[in-house]
């Protein structure tokens, strides 16, 4: 024990994962899979081990067992399922082995790019015919923004790398449907990506997981990085602008909204509804975070100020705590306070203090007083599963952070684009 319960969670979540032979099974059509799988759970030992925190041989074990049988490639994988997944953790190790996995990695690497370069082909063909995207074409869990997080990691100055960021201004481009203009990113689905009778003309989602606030943080962390291209800081406007447009006001402070309908856009007025829960994948959380990096891209001190400011209000809202149900990464206080410790490790000299204060409070609202760190780590196990996004393994990651007083010393965070 370390007498610190959010570490102490870590450690047991960690102990109870150690071995892919003896840990809980992950049912089969999970085995590729980022969020739920094996290459989700070798983060956690990725980042422990690159903390000194544990063994490598952990780490090795997980990815051994992610990659047992052939890997899917091509249409059927997506940066969270498949080659991608497996690519992103396996870097994340190689990036503290220096000549490990390499072999493997840029044969990875020649098969991620060939269909990347099939997506875009596929993506361009489908503007110039006018017609609307799906999510998966563009978001971070399934589509093109997901690919250009790893992209920026491994080779950002490459062809291809350019080509994903002249896309995803395209993307921010004006497109007319049936007589209407819409914003580019517009679907015709409900946010799960299929027909929704609650979205009969489809949807414009905000959302880092599956929305526009992806592509917002990809253009933005390029930028950062020197990575630019053609159009690239107008996109980046055109995107803060339609934030700008759909900010509520709650008294506390701005909120942005999952998802804007037809007829809130034919309108221009959100419709009422309660306050939702201020997480990485959908709301403030993840898009404060965006725009701060979006404002540290453009120069802009004062709208980073802003999304500073708001993180902060989101995070001390009660009414938006209490829409807080679990502890996870995706949606969870754990992944709220790795968000407040990624942005805090930017923020302005005004903002930073406050920043960093509501990150204790986040932390007890993980691991309360008197928690028991096994009983704890078994019940997230085996309730919410091992995995990386709402499971046990993400959870303990996005405690790291937080409790060590230290940023992250594996880029695992680098699939949320939030760093």
């Amino acid at each position: 024990m370390t007498g610190n319960p959010a570490l102490d969670l870590v450690d047991a979540v960690a102990a109870q994962l150690a071995d892919p032979d003896t840990a809980p099974p992950v049912p089969r059509e999970h085995r590729q899979h980022l969020a739920y799988g094996p290459p989700g759970i070798a983060l956690l030992h990725i980042e422990r081990a690159a903390n000194g925190l544990g063994p490598w041989q952990r780490a090795h074990d997980w990815l051994a067992a992610a990659s047992r049988r052939p890997l899917t490639s091509g249409p059927d994988s997506h940066p969270f399922y498949g080659t991608p997944a497996f690519a992103h953790a396996l870097a994340c190790a190689a990036d503290h082995l220096p000549g490990s996995y390499q072999r493997a990695l840029n044969a990875m690497d020649r098969q991620i790019e060939a269909d990347v370069i099939r997506r875009l082909d596929a993506a361009h063909q489908r503007i110039d015919a006018g017609r609307l995207p799906q999510l998966a074409e563009f978001d971070t869990i399934r589509g093109l923004a997901g690919y250009g997080a790893y992209l920026l990691r491994r080779n950002p100055g490459s062809p291809t790398m350019r080509a994903v960021l002249d896309y995803c201004v395209r993307l921010t481009e004006p497109i007319t449907h049936y007589g209407e203009t819409l914003p580019g990113w517009w679907t015709e689905t409900g946010p799960s990506g299929g027909p929704d009778k609650r979205f009969p003309a489809g949807h414009a989602n905000t959302g880092m997981a599956h929305g526009i606030g992806g592509v917002l943080a990809l253009l933005a962390l390029a930028a950062r990085k020197g990575t630019v291209t053609d159009g690239h800081h107008g996109a980046l406007r055109t995107i803060l602008a339609w934030l700008d447009r759909w900010q509520k006001e709650t008294g506390r402070g701005p909120i942005w909204l999952y998802w804007v309908t037809r007829s809130e856009l034919r309108t221009g007025r959100p419709a009422p509804s309660a306050l939702r829960r201020p997480s990485w994948c959908y709301g403030t959380v993840g898009l404060a975070r965006a725009q701060q990096l979006a404002a540290l891209a453009l120069g802009e001190t004062g709208r980073q100020i802003e999304a500073e400011n708001a993180l902060v209000a989101a995070l001390t809202d009660p009414d938006q705590l209490r829409a807080t149900t679990d502890n996870g990464l995706c949606h969870g206080f754990a992944g709220l306070a790795h968000v407040a410790v990624r942005t805090a490790g930017d923020a302005h000299h005004s903002t930073v203090g406050r920043l960093r204060a509501v990150i204790p409070a986040l932390l007890a609202a993980v691991t309360p007083p008197g928690t028991d760190p096994e009983l704890m780590a078994t019940a997230l196990v085996r309730g919410e599963g091992p995995g990386l996004l709402d499971g046990a393994a993400g959870t303990a990651l996005a405690l790291l952070a937080p409790s060590t007083a230290a940023p992250p010393q594996s880029a695992w965070d680098a699939c949320l684009l939030i760093a």
